[in-house]
Formats: C-alpha cells, sequence, structure tokens
C-alpha cells in the first residue's frame, strides 16, 4: 500500500469531521433567527391585543358620546312640548322622544356588549403579556446556549481545519491533487476499503492482483475502484516475510528436537 494512503484516510475522517461542523456551525444562526421569530411572533401578539383594546375603548367611548347625545335630543323635544299649540305639533314631538329614546336604549345596549368585549380583550393582553415574559425568558436562555454552541463549534472547526492542513502537508502533491479531483465530485467518500476482496463503498469485487499488492508494505501504486472511482486501500494485516537468519535457527531447533 502506498505510504501516503493512511494520512488520505486520515484527511478523509477529517474532512467528514469538518463537513459535519460546517452542516451544524451554519445551522446555528437558522436556530437564532427562529428564537427571534418566536419572541416577535409573541410580541406581536401583545401589540395585537393592546391594539384590539384601544379599539374597543374608542368603541365604547363613541357609542356613549352617541346615548348622549340622543338622550339631550328627547330632552330637547320634551322641553319644546309644552310651547307647542296644535294636537299635530305636540303627537310630532311625542314621536320624534319615542324615537330618541328608543335609539338611547339600543345604543346602551351596545354600549354593554361593547365593555364586556372590552374586559375580553383586556383578559386577552394580560394572557399574551404573560405569554411574552415566558417566551422572553426562553428566548434568552435558548440564545446563551447558541452562542456558547457557537463558540464551541467554531474552536472544533479551527482546530480541525489546522489539523488537515498538517495532514495534507505529508501527501504527495499528485495525490493530494487526485484526492481533491474526487473530493469535488464525491464529497468524503474518496477512499475505500477492501474487505474480504471487496470495495466497501460499492461492494464490487476486487481483482486478486490489485489486493495482493495492496497488502505487499514496499508498494507505492495507487489503485482506484473500476466502479466507483475511489481510490482503494486495505487494513488487513501485511503478511511479513521470516528472515533467513531466523529461518535457519528454527531449523535447527526442530533438528535438536527431533534428536
Amino acid at each position: 500500500m502506498h505510504p501516503a494512503i493512511p494520512h488520505l484516510v486520515d484527511l478523509q475522517q477529517l474532512d467528514q469531521r469538518i463537513a459535519t461542523l460546517h452542516a451544524e456551525f451554519d445551522g446555528l444562526p437558522k436556530r437564532f433567527r427562529e428564537a427571534d421569530a418566536k419572541l416577535n411572533g409573541a410580541k406581536s401578539a401583545v401589540a395585537s391585543a393592546k391594539e384590539a383594546h384601544t379599539h374597543a375603548q374608542t368603541q365604547r367611548k363613541k357609542l356613549e358620546l352617541d346615548v348622549e347625545q340622543w338622550k339631550e335630543r328627547a330632552k330637547k323635544y320634551r322641553g319644546q312640548s309644552s310651547s307647542v299649540k296644535t294636537n299635530e305639533a305636540y303627537k310630532a314631538l311625542q314621536q320624534e322622544i319615542a324615537n330618541a329614546e328608543r335609539e338611547a336604549a339600543k345604543l346602551e345596549d351596545l354600549v354593554l356588549e361593547q365593555m364586556m368585549a372590552a374586559e375580553d380583550v383586556e383578559h386577552r393582553v394580560k394572557h399574551v403579556e404573560a405569554d411574552l415574559k415566558e417566551v422572553e425568558s426562553a428566548v434568552g436562555a435558548e440564545k446563551k446556549q447558541i452562542e456558547v454552541q457557537y463558540n464551541e463549534k467554531k474552536k472544533k472547526l479551527e482546530t480541525a481545519t489546522t489539523q488537515r492542513a498538517q495532514i495534507a502537508a505529508k501527501v504527495p502533491e499528485d495525490l493530494l491533487e487526485l484526492y481533491s479531483r474526487i473530493s469535488r465530485r464525491h464529497p468524503g467518500a474518496v477512499m475505500a476499503e477492501v474487505r474480504e476482496d471487496q470495495c466497501r463503498s460499492c461492494g464490487m469485487r476486487v481483482l486478486p492482483h490489485v489486493v495482493q499488492v495492496l497488502r505487499t508494505e514496499t508498494n507505492e501504486e495507487v489503485f482506484r475502484c473500476e466502479t466507483c472511482g475511489c481510490v482503494l486501500y486495505t487494513l488487513e494485516p501485511i503478511p511479513h516475510a521470516a528472515p533467513a537468519a531466523d529461518a535457519a535457527a528454527a531449523s535447527a531447533d526442530e533438528t535438536t528436537r527431533s534428536e
């Protein structure tokens, strides 16, 4: 197996870790925005409830003013009734008085309804204000947690990036270029282990002579899977030939035991 292969394997593991950290790191601002949106939603609910309460109060005051105006009109007509000279004029005034009192009574019923509606809105204002306090507390705690995670992941990312540069410096330039080229097409899936004569990336069988060469300690050739294009490596033990002196000593020991 090429001596730079272990470095490429380490490089791939680091690239996978860096990709994971980037995904987590990039997701934190989104969580921050979601927390802000939750808080803004609670604030909008309070603003809407207060606006509804103000509108209810305004409507009530307008109705009360209309009631007073109709009552004043009825009072005015009663004052005029003593000075009329004909029955027709008197009946007309009595009709106007009855109409004014009727309108005043209708509006008083509406005032009562508006008062009840205003009370409901007031309760709603108190409820959403209490909700807002809870959301403010929860969002504040969540934002602090996000900030802590942001700093932690930033440090981990910086550390992993530094480690990557150190490992990449140990890889020959041509192999590093090959690794980068495959990585652009298949991020995090450049290296493939050969186990039981199979490429563990795609599952296809690797030619026996390729497996044999990969398991040769002095090999400096780089092999790629013919199916998926990954760079192949093996973690299976490399057989070592016993030195000649050791073989001779073992033979002598065997002769002595047989005697």
